[in-house]
């Protein structure tokens, strides 16, 4: 349980090497930051732009997928989470970010993505600990994730291991 308690017992704000203020906002918070310098949000609203959302992967060299499969994804999702950069009434996605799960147990984290002008500055780890407090408030005690060979260190840095127990996951592909 140590592992929880490093995330979930500090401040609410996420600290990055940027002075950044980040929260949290809602359908009815939306453009309402009030400051006329940036700040980042997240939010756990599913009706995402999916074009927008579609450049955000672009921008970081992912495949493209047809939006009405990203659709029927992020409608399925036990949580879908963004973070936005807003700037005066202007918002702009810059992170991403979905989980599954029975709603018991398990969950397994999918298309976590950080917009590349984001990266390198604490926003994927914001995130990411955005993602895990909202998974364990539902009482969620197994996260899994996939990960890329180029960013597996940074999820080891957070906590996550490879075949913690030395189970060993099996995959099915149609042929």
């Amino acid at each position: 349980m140590g592992f929880w308690k490093t995330w979930f017992t500090s401040s609410e704000s996420v600290a990055t090497n940027k002075t950044t203020a980040f929260g949290e906002h809602t359908a009815g918070d939306r453009g309402k930051s009030g400051a006329s310098s940036d700040n980042i949000v997240f939010s756990t609203e599913r009706d995402i732009d999916l074009y927008e959302l579609e450049e955000l992967c672009d921008a970081v060299g992912w495949s493209r997928r047809p939006l009405r499969k990203v659709k029927k994804a992020i409608e399925h999702s036990f949580l879908v989470a963004s973070m936005w950069q807003v700037r005066g009434n202007q918002r702009r996605l810059i992170g991403f970010a979905r989980a599954t799960s029975d709603h018991a147990f398990n969950a397994t984290i999918w298309d976590v993505v950080v917009h590349p002008d984001f990266q390198g500055q604490g926003m994927g780890k914001a995130l990411m600990k955005y993602v895990l407090k909202k998974l364990r408030s539902e009482e969620i005690s197994n996260v899994t994730l996939f990960a890329d060979p180029q960013v597996v260190d940074f999820y080891r840095t957070m906590g996550f291991m490879p075949d913690p127990e030395g189970i060993k996951g099996m995959f099915w592909y149609p042929q």
